[in-house]
């Protein structure tokens, strides 16, 4: 969910937010055309399995999120490079990259805040964050009003083992346990069991959260190492949530729409 900045990094994301011309001009453009720089992940890696959560109704909000449009990984081009990279060191051990988010509408964190600052709250939403308040998701860090996914520069991502049966599918009217619970009573997710689902606020999602298995700690430790070796750092509170340095020029809120083919 949330995707920090501070200080003068945000104040270049707000600037950016008011005078981008690629912001200005994102209603005019065709449906295939993306900003300089950016690049559909498809277009690099075809192999890199996507599951674009917030392009339909199974995320934390319980629906499609504004400027989801289609379910693309769209990110900057050093990004998609860099994440065909580590697709290409994991592929040798059996496993692939899962996309669940990659650049972010503007648009979109906004409609997250409109979300958390809304009283009503359904039993599927509260999934997500079992032990809090969602309106106490700003202040501990798992919602912000600005994300970094808005620069292109940082996505939210799992693996996936190729020789397991992935085939589980989620079924919005079934009722699952928290994101906290064993693998086998949450929503399926078509991934590894990192220790809990994605976009689960809580200190179990935490990177280094000492309440998970050994294996669901090794295959962590697998992701981490994996993207770091392409220079991608991650967000500590989030196991999922990784950006990479020096490509983001600016947050941007282009909608999000189909690839040409």
């Amino acid at each position: 969910m949330k995707r920090t900045m501070t200080g003068a990094g945000w104040l270049a994301v707000l600037a950016a937010l008011a005078l981008s011309p690629a912001i200005a001009q994102s209603a005019k453009q065709p449906s295939a055309s993306l900003p300089g720089g950016f690049i559909y992940l498809r277009d690099v890696d075809s192999s890199i399995i996507q599951d674009i959560r917030y392009a339909g109704a199974n995320n934390f909000v319980g629906r499609k999120l504004a400027g989801y449009d289609a379910p693309e990984c769209v990110v900057k081009k050093q990004v998609a490079d860099a994440l065909a990279k580590a697709q290409a060191d994991l592929k040798a051990k059996g496993l692939s990259l899962k996309l669940f988010d990659c650049y972010r509408p503007a648009r979109a964190s906004r409609d997250m805040v409109a979300w958390a600052n809304d009283v009503k709250e359904t039993p599927q939403q509260k999934r997500y964050h079992p032990k809090l308040n969602k309106r106490d998701l700003f202040k501990l860090g798992y919602i912000a009003a600005y994300s970094g996914h808005s620069t292109g520069a940082a996505v939210d991502l799992t693996l996936v083992d190729l020789a397991a049966d992935n085939s589980a599918a989620f079924d919005p009217k079934a009722d699952y346990a928290d994101c906290t619970a064993p693998a086998d009573k949450r929503a399926p997710e078509g991934s590894v069991d990192m220790g809990t689902g994605y976009d689960c606020s809580d200190n179990k999602a935490h990177t280094g959260a000492g309440s998970i298995t050994p294996q669901q700690r090794m295959m962590r430790q697998t992701l981490v190492a994996a993207m770091a070796k392409q220079g991608f750092v991650n967000y500590a509170k989030e196991w999922w949530h990784f950006s990479i340095g020096g490509v983001a020029t600016g947050a941007f809120d282009f909608p999000i729409r189909a690839r040409s083919q």
